[in-house]
């Protein structure tokens, strides 16, 4: 696994000007869907698609977190988004070849996933659902572990205590409420470390998600609840979800919530240490809406062409994080040809050793899914089973005829 070498800072000391920091303040600006009623909605931005860095004073409380910012670390960000998008896009293509029975793209979320996931310190415990693969690179997870259970070879492929980042949750918005439980022990053991919470637009219509919402305000948790808003959710766009924006809804469960450029790596990376700072220093959850867009399927079984239209797609590629922070790197002269064409080999090897790795791994046992399911058996597990070998055989006898 390489390390990135935008790495993790130290938390920030009780002296310092971000530590004192309790809100911040924050523009309007017209937004997605908003945008099209003619509503305004708050949107916090730190770098413009343009790749320009913003100097609106009612970024400031936020731009803080950022400002010290070395070159050597935007050259990180920038790396951690390309080798992430390299890995999913070979994930993508290797479920396309049958090597994996599925997988679940993040392409387009990339800023999103690396600001925050950068934020977080060694001792921060992480709950992701099963798309947080620039987080789990952030983490120190290796890439191939991730592709385990796509194949149908293990549960996890991680020690989730190793790199304190939680298996991969499928169940949709259950990993809010473990989070603050987590969180809650956290506070009870008088550690100052932070918990984060990932999940989707859609989550945010569980009643799990609003559960963890309520315990977590009434015990002060140490959480951060991060909901990628990639404005679909499978099929159903967000004005069938809310009818608000979805960062506001903290403000009914008394705590603060946030609405970030997901696109934007810095602004990303800012409120994330903002609001886990302040997680940390026993000021309770925060929630912040990272507003970005799913650029690819919800899963290779999902075709989105059946429920948007390219248009949509093409006026968010012209926000692509990746391409925003190059501009950027270019512009400042932090970064040149000999440093984008060194990535794009490293970005080659990555792809060469996932796809070695995924060849080599077994075939799925077909029948495991029946084990485990009762300690001392089952007679309708057993006929289950039967029926299934017998489906099995058909193939066989198929293709001997």
């Amino acid at each position: 696994m390489t390390e990135s070498t935008a790495a993790r800072k130290p938390r920030r000391s009780a002296g310092s000007k971000a530590a004192g920091t309790t809100g911040a303040k924050r523009t309007t600006r017209k937004t997605g869907t908003a945008a099209a009623k003619g509503s305004e909605t708050e949107l916090v931005q730190l770098l413009t698609p343009e790749g320009e860095r913003t100097e609106d004073p009612a970024y400031a409380e936020y731009a803080q977190y950022v400002a010290d910012i070395t070159p050597d670390e935007l050259r990180g960000l920038y790396r951690d988004m390309v080798l992430t998008r390299r890995f999913d896009a070979e994930a993508t293509a290797l479920q396309r070849q049958g090597e994996l029975g599925l997988w679940a793209s993040l392409l387009g979320q990339e800023a999103a996933q690396i600001g925050s996931g950068r934020a977080t310190r060694e001792d921060d415990y992480v709950f992701p659902t099963y798309r947080e693969h620039g987080v789990a690179w952030c983490r120190g997870v290796d890439p191939t572990n991730l592709l385990g259970m796509f194949r149908g070879v293990n549960n996890g492929g991680w020690d989730p205590n190793s790199n304190n980042f939680h298996l991969y949750t499928i169940v949709i918005g259950s990993q809010a409420l473990h989070a603050t439980g987590y969180a809650m022990g956290v506070a009870k053991d008088g550690a100052d470390s932070g918990v984060i919470a990932y999940f989707g637009d859609g989550a945010s219509s569980q009643g799990d998600v609003s559960e963890a919402f309520n315990f977590a305000a009434v015990y002060n948790a140490p959480v951060v609840f991060f909901c990628q808003n990639n404005q679909w959710a499978i099929s159903e766009s967000n004005e069938k979800q809310t009818r608000v924006p979805l960062y506001q809804r903290a403000q009914g469960f008394g705590f603060p919530g946030v609405r970030v450029d997901g696109n934007d790596v810095l602004a990303s990376l800012a409120v994330t240490r903002w609001a886990l700072e302040r997680a940390r220093r026993g000021e309770g959850p925060a929630l912040i809406e990272a507003y970005t867009y799913r650029m690819g399927a919800h899963t290779t079984s999902d075709d989105p062409s059946r429920y948007r239209h390219d248009d949509e797609r093409a006026a968010w590629e012209a926000k692509d994080p990746i391409l925003r922070l190059r501009r950027f790197l270019e512009s400042a002269d932090h970064a040149d040809e000999g440093f984008f064409g060194q990535l794009e080999a490293e970005s080659e090897a990555l792809g060469k050793r996932v796809r070695e790795v995924v060849r080599a791994m077994p075939d799925p046992d077909r029948f495991a899914i029946f084990e485990n399911v009762y300690a001392d058996g089952h007679a309708l597990v057993d006929e289950e089973r039967a029926q299934f070998a017998a489906y099995q055989a058909s193939f066989a006898e198929a293709e001997g005829v």
